[in-house]
């Protein structure tokens, strides 16, 4: 006869030692940050968001997103600080947050039945030791050949206008999609969680 044996353990929740900051204003990156279930703070950094003269979509992603980190870093001294920038294209030319009903129009127009790059940059920078870890996720975003009334109907239930490229994926804006390639379904939302895991693993920080 066999008897079975019934174990329960107790699993105590992960004490972080370090502390995390979030570098940003976005309410769609601290929502995709809560999905990791991890204690973090968050501050918003003071930058000029310009490109600069001659910078590619891709450096200008990039450098956005390491200033962001050390911009925070100055006050917190002792921190693990997540920094990112996202910069979206359109046959080279640079699409930035619409701001306005009207502006999203003409984005929309632009790219429907096109295909869209969104250059997703993560930073990581440990104030403490100094070190920062950076990467970009590229994100091909093709668009169905949409009317003037569906872009017209989109804006005014979604109203994505601090989005980059009028684009809010996580919500209505998928609708406006034909296909997506990326290695991060998260990076187009803003910030790319399957890198940013393996920022912190690096850093002594395992997730589960």
């Amino acid at each position: 006869m066999y008897k079975t044996i019934s174990v329960e353990k107790s699993l105590k929740p992960k004490q972080y030692t370090k502390k995390i900051i979030l570098g940003s204003s976005s309410v769609y990156r601290y929502e995709l940050l809560q999905r990791l279930q991890i204690p973090f703070e968050v501050s918003v950094p003071d930058i000029n968001e310009s490109p600069l003269f001659d910078e590619t979509p891709r450096e200008t992603a990039c450098r956005l997103a390491e200033t962001k980190a050390r911009a925070v870093a100055v006050i917190f001294p002792d921190a693990l600080i997540i920094g990112a920038d996202q910069v979206v294209t359109l046959d080279n030319v640079q699409l930035g947050k619409p701001l306005n009903y009207v502006n999203a129009i003409n984005q929309l127009h632009l790219m429907r039945g096109k295909e869209v790059i969104f250059h997703t940059a993560l930073s990581l920078f440990s104030s403490q030791s100094g070190r920062m870890q950076s990467q970009l996720i590229t994100s091909l975003v093709k668009f169905r050949e949409l009317s003037d009334r569906q872009i017209e109907n989109y804006l005014v239930k979604e109203q994505p206008y601090h989005c980059a490229g009028s684009m809010k994926s996580e919500g209505l804006g998928i609708a406006l999609i034909e296909h997506i390639v990326s290695n991060d379904p998260n990076a187009l939302v803003g910030l790319p969680l399957i890198a940013l895991v393996k920022m912190l693993a690096n850093e002594g920080l395992e997730i589960v």
